[in-house]
């Protein structure tokens, strides 16, 4: 059975919020009642074996796709019912960072950021300019206004990209395979972004990644979507110590024997 959340004295309010979700393909099911919340200011990671459908649950969220029935409520409004009008405004709440990055190449750095400041807002070019630097910045990335992306490494690229989907200053902010692509220290220096943007903007974030266990660090809660469902919705160190099947199998196929969050992994021989 699908593990609940820990009951708290005082909750929190709830970001996101999904209901009995069900969505199929050409006749196959891929979603089969998911039910998951998501409180404000937290980091919520979706983790599953390939093919689950991770990112199905991730579009939804984002209102990309449409539930065959269910409900999924996103500060409060229903997005599986709203208008495109209301779809829109509520998505100027979102930051998204995808997994190929998906900046312009013939448009230079600065003007990758600037743009939905450009599109979605009536800010001054110069309130542009200073939202911008700021969050290029944030990035640790200076000098690079007028260069093109195709002159940024990967990890540059992916800062890149994590400024123009914060330059908003979004509620929620989604990250689908955000270290794809990217070797152990250049992840680590994204994850280092994502806590320190995280602490600083305090933006609800919900991750789907494959890096397990890296990706704990970063979570207040691990959600398991095995089966059509979500398995859980625990603390990365509940989740470790599991006794769900499908979640003690998902952690001794990816991380190897249970072990605590704690512990340090041993030092090579």
């Amino acid at each position: 059975m699908p593990e609940q959340t820990t009951t708290r004295f005082a909750p929190a309010r709830v970001a996101i919020e999904l209901i009995d979700v069900h969505k199929s393909f050409g006749g196959q099911k891929v979603l089969n009642g998911v039910n998951l919340q998501v409180e404000e200011g937290t980091t919520t990671v979706i983790v599953g074996a390939s093919g689950q459908g991770k990112s199905v649950v991730l579009k939804h969220m984002l209102g990309l796709l449409k539930p065959d029935s269910g409900q999924v409520r996103v500060l409060g409004d229903d997005i599986a019912t709203a208008k495109a009008r209301q779809l829109k405004s509520i998505r100027k709440d979102f930051g998204v960072l995808f997994q190929n990055v998906a900046l312009f190449d013939s448009m230079t750095i600065y003007d990758n950021v600037a743009l939905p400041l450009r599109e979605r807002t009536d800010a001054s070019e110069a309130e542009v300019r200073a939202n911008v630097e700021a969050k290029l910045a944030m990035m640790d990335l200076r000098g690079v206004n007028d260069k093109y992306p195709a002159q940024l490494s990967g990890g540059m690229q992916k800062r890149v990209g994590l400024a123009r989907a914060l330059v908003l200053d979004p509620k929620i902010v989604f990250f689908d395979e955000p270290t794809t692509g990217l070797d152990v220290l250049k992840s680590n220096e994204i994850y280092r972004l994502f806590h320190d943007t995280q602490a600083a903007l305090g933006y609800t974030a919900v991750i789907v990644s494959h890096d397990v266990p890296k990706i704990f660090k970063l979570s207040d809660r691990v959600a398991l979507l095995a089966e059509g469902v979500i398995q859980s919705s625990i603390s990365p160190e509940e989740f470790q110590r599991s006794e769900n099947p499908l979640i003690r199998y998902f952690v001794e196929t990816t991380m190897g024997p249970i072990y605590s969050g704690e512990k340090e992994e041993p030092a090579p021989l």
